[in-house]
């Protein structure tokens, strides 16, 4: 398997470190891309000895079988339909790009057309075999509670014009209530899970987002409820996070990685 991957940052040196030891099978790394000279992923791949491109044609040039997009939304909408295109496959780990309905649909048809996979991995929670399942039956509520130390909710736009000091919480206080819709796009780098639990279930709208900052966890909690026709789902995540990104969980870290290894394998267990 012939992959690229979009971002140098710390879940595209796991993915090196691991295709490296060979623990994600017979997956070989045809470039890393970036934006700019001064990148992440520049360095990245001069430390690993693979190509640094920058924009699409050079990344669709090295032919990768599939790409794996480990930077941000905008990397989402640049990248994934021109590849999908293309015939090569999509990973999207930031998932929240597609709370833009009119993007997932040209990337579900784009995809369906030339044969090739847009795969939004389940990230640093799990259960979307049982969502999938109780939706089918007919769902009624999924909600989900991302709720992280205060250090994770750190620069970004949304949470600095609430006007918290983070290193002076006392209490759990909440951040966001409302739609997937409509607070998936505050968070960007840290409710991508949100995006995939509304696209697997009942989508953006129905789907009940609370985003909490509590100075007493010491790791991401995310708590799941889905009830339906077959009865109530309650998960409970409680997740490290990569010390060099708070933002991120090391569970979507391997999630990401589970997802490449699944690329390559004719025989899957689970959905």
């Amino acid at each position: 398997m012939r992959i690229g991957i979009i971002g140098g940052g710390v879940i595209a040196r796991m993915v090196m470190e691991h295709i490296r030891t060979g623990a994600l099978g017979d997956v070989r790394v045809v470039a890393i891309a970036g934006r700019s000279d001064l990148s992440r992923a520049k360095a990245l791949a001069a430390e690993c000895g693979v190509p640094f491109v920058m924009g699409l044609e050079a990344l669709a040039a090295e032919k990768p079988e599939a790409v794996v997009e480990a930077a941000s939304h905008d990397a989402v909408r640049e990248y994934a339909e021109p590849l999908l295109a293309r015939g090569v496959s999509f990973v999207a780990l930031s998932g929240g790009a597609l709370c833009d309905d009119a993007l997932r649909a040209r990337l579900e048809r784009t995809a369906a057309e030339h044969r090739a996979l847009l795969y939004v991995p389940s990230g640093g929670i799990g259960g979307l075999d049982s969502l999938k399942a109780v939706c089918l039956a007919g769902a009624d509520e999924v909600s989900i509670a991302v709720t992280k130390p205060p250090a994770a909710w750190k620069g970004i736009p949304y949470v600095e014009k609430l006007g918290l000091d983070l290193d002076r919480l006392s209490a759990a206080t909440v951040l966001f209530e409302g739609s997937a819709r409509e607070g998936v796009p505050h968070f960007p780098a840290n409710v991508n899970i949100a995006a995939v639990l509304s696209m697997a279930g009942i989508g953006f709208d129905r789907t009940r987002l609370k985003v909490v900052a509590d100075p007493a966890l010491k790791f991401n909690t995310h708590f799941i409820v889905i009830e339906g026709r077959t009865g109530r789902v309650d998960i409970k995540f409680e997740s490290v996070a990569m010390p060099e990104n708070p933002k991120t969980s090391m569970l979507a870290c391997f999630s990401a990685l589970a997802a490449i290894r699944e690329l390559g394998r004719s025989a899957r267990y689970g959905t």
